[in-house]
């Protein structure tokens, strides 16, 4: 009698009465819910598996929306069991967090409200590969592996899980190699040459050297663009097709490769700037220079 009379005594801290027995309740529905949210997910996604019209990335929006809404509704029928709270009082807990929003985690729910923009706009999914502005200006490239409520992880080109704040990825431009289902990118390399060089013969060596090399396609064929007269240099750019966005460093990388041998063996200059000095008057030479 007296552990029941302890665990039944009724406690209050503000406008919300609680006891042991009630936070026990309250805290089994929250176990209650995370087990459903896992067995129904799981379900969820059996039955999703066989739908192959289904993308990837929508599955794993639907996925994340029955996590989302089970916990929620978990949560607030913990709090109702737990400490009786009403929609009144949690509106007065909500309108109190607001203000540490405020003061301090505007940063962390700024990121957990991009995550579901992220889920309902999908500018990328699961599987994307993409290429995002790091904070210390460095590229950060990779796959994207999972979405979360408040980041999301890619996996480097270097096989280094990078952990990206959600709200970066929608406040700021990013590449999303992978958004264009068609997968076929064009991708471009510019090098300079000797301004006497033969133009013709310069056209004819870039075009060459995007052949047969791995990632680029034959078709449609590669282009070459006669950029600009240089201070030192004439510009090239030469264009080219992939069907593997995710290769594009390769790819570029021996096209870069191809250039510089081919350049070699017609002759072709890669000429470093050069500035040229005019003095008005002579050059004076002190008696004791030997020079």
């Amino acid at each position: 009698e007296p552990v029941r009379d302890w665990i039944n005594y009724p406690w209050k801290v503000g406008n919300f009465p609680f006891s042991i027995a009630t936070l026990t309740l309250g805290l089994a529905v929250v176990v209650i819910a995370v087990i459903v949210s896992r067995y129904l997910r799981h379900f969820v996604e059996r039955r999703m598996t066989g739908h192959k019209h289904l993308d990837p990335g929508v599955q794993f929006t639907i996925l994340r929306l029955v996590h989302y809404f089970i916990m929620t509704t978990g949560a607030i029928v913990a709090l109702r069991i737990a400490v009786s709270a009403d929609f009144t009082s949690l509106a007065v807990a909500f309108t109190a967090l607001s203000i540490g929003i405020g003061f301090g985690l505007q940063f962390i729910a700024g990121d957990i409200a991009s995550g579901f923009i992220i889920l309902f706009e999908r500018p990328v999914r699961v599987g994307d590969f993409v290429t995002i502005p790091g904070p210390d200006g460095e590229l950060t490239e990779g796959l994207v592996r999972s979405i979360n409520l408040r980041t999301t992880l890619i996996i480097t080109n270097n096989n280094i899980a990078s952990v990206v704040p959600n709200s970066k990825i929608v406040n700021q431009n990013f590449l999303n190699w992978s958004y264009n289902r068609e997968r076929r990118t064009r991708l471009s390399v510019n090098v300079g040459v000797a301004t006497d060089s033969d133009v013709g013969l310069v056209t004819e060596t870039l075009v060459r050297a995007t052949q047969g090399v791995q990632f680029v396609l034959e078709e449609p064929k590669p282009t070459v663009q006669f950029m600009d007269f240089g201070d030192y240099d004439l510009k090239f750019r030469v264009l080219f097709w992939t069907d593997k966005p995710r290769r594009h460093l390769v790819a570029k990388s021996a096209v870069r490769f191809n250039i510089n041998r081919l350049f070699k063996e017609a002759g072709i200059e890669i000429p470093n700037p050069q500035r040229e000095l005019t003095f008005r008057s002579p050059l004076r030479l002190n008696e004791g220079s030997s020079q």
